[in-house]
């Protein structure tokens, strides 16, 4: 049995990839040196330095969508960050591109995720924004936080005790340029910021029916026209027109009806799911508490743990933002009824 060594596969990813995928063997590299592996690929390590990580783990505990969701087969930030890893890989694969790299990049993308979802990054912006002396209602206010900058920070300053995890620059520029408007400047990376909204439209579908917020039939009759009308034909539609559609541009894309159709949906969901009654109620509970342990941890600063406190060099308020991003919803939810909620005190 012969052993594939790195440099082996090296050789073979120019052999068998795409003439635009991004090699491993020419990566810009990493911010310090690092000796080569003999088995792995500069992305393999990438990948399961993510997935050996501390806030990898933490991510099974971290909120989705449904805050207050019973039963096991609600979407956690872990199982979406699964699924949206599954998709990319899928994608890549077909257009010839780099599995590793895409996979390291997804594994990584939602490291930096507050407990509570959205919910919590929203709570967390305006919790600094007041700290600050900013504006609450101004669009820097909604911004102080985001997630995509502090999974960044996760992997390049938290990890590791303050070290690092010393990624390369194609795994951190993906996981920084997976959202919004932001571009990846490998296709790798942009591959992953649409399979995380393939992924999150799709699966949020499926939880708010089992959550009995929506039926299948209540979706628009416009998508179910053109991506079909369950969870798996839509899944199917969406891959397949990008692979299609990105294989004829030469960079990462969806046909125009595809594409909108994916967006109605999205739209829908704002406007059924996110915005719903039973999600709104447990949406306020999560602000406020978000909000007093932000507020507590910054009247006493001498109760945010020592690591956060040295990795932010001084810098009171991002320390505590860094310890409250980093606690998944059970933590938030244990440690805001310790130093809030009056314990029974047992009388023999």
């Amino acid at each position: 049995m012969n052993i594939v060594t790195r440099e082996a596969q090296e050789t073979l990813e120019r052999e068998v990839l795409s003439a635009e995928a991004a090699y491993a063997a020419s990566s810009k590299g990493r911010e310090a040196y690092s000796a080569p592996d003999v088995l792995r690929t500069d992305y393999q390590r990438d990948r399961d330095k993510i997935l050996h990580s501390k806030s990898f783990r933490r991510l099974s505990h971290k909120t989705q969508v449904f805050l207050a969701s019973e039963g096991d087969h609600f979407r956690t930030r872990l199982t979406h960050t699964l699924e949206v890893a599954q998709i990319a890989r899928t994608i890549t694969r077909a257009l010839g591109l780099n599995e590793d790299l895409t996979e390291a990049i997804s594994l990584g993308h939602d490291l930096g995720h507050t407990p509570f979802g959205h919910t919590g990054e929203a709570a967390l912006s305006l919790a600094l924004a007041r700290h600050m002396g900013v504006d609450l209602q101004s669009e820097q206010a909604k911004s102080l936080y985001r997630h995509n900058e502090q999974s960044v920070r996760v992997v390049e300053c938290i990890e590791n005790n303050g070290s690092g995890l010393n990624l390369t620059y194609e795994v951190r520029d993906g996981i920084l340029n997976h959202t919004g408007d932001l571009r990846a400047s490998t296709l790798e990376g942009r591959i992953v910021a649409t399979a995380d909204r393939i992924a999150y439209v799709n699966h949020d579908i499926d939880d708010a029916i089992r959550a009995g917020i929506l039926k299948e039939s209540d979706l628009p009759t416009t998508t179910h026209e053109v991506l079909g009308g369950c969870h798996s034909d839509r899944i199917e539609t969406l891959v397949g027109d990008m692979v299609a559609a990105s294989s004829v541009a030469g960079d990462i894309t969806m046909t125009e009806e595809v594409y909108a159709a994916m967006m109605e949906l999205r739209a829908f969901l704002f406007k059924y799911v996110y915005l719903s009654d039973a999600v709104m109620a447990e949406v306020e509970k999560a602000s406020h508490l978000i909000n007093d342990l932000f507020d507590y941890y910054v009247e006493n600063p001498d109760k945010v743990p020592e690591e956060n406190m040295a990795i932010a060099q001084g810098d009171h308020l991002r320390a505590v933002t860094d310890y409250i991003a980093g606690m998944t919803d059970r933590f938030a939810t244990a440690t805001y009824q310790k130093l809030f909620i009056p314990q029974a005190i047992s009388i023999h």
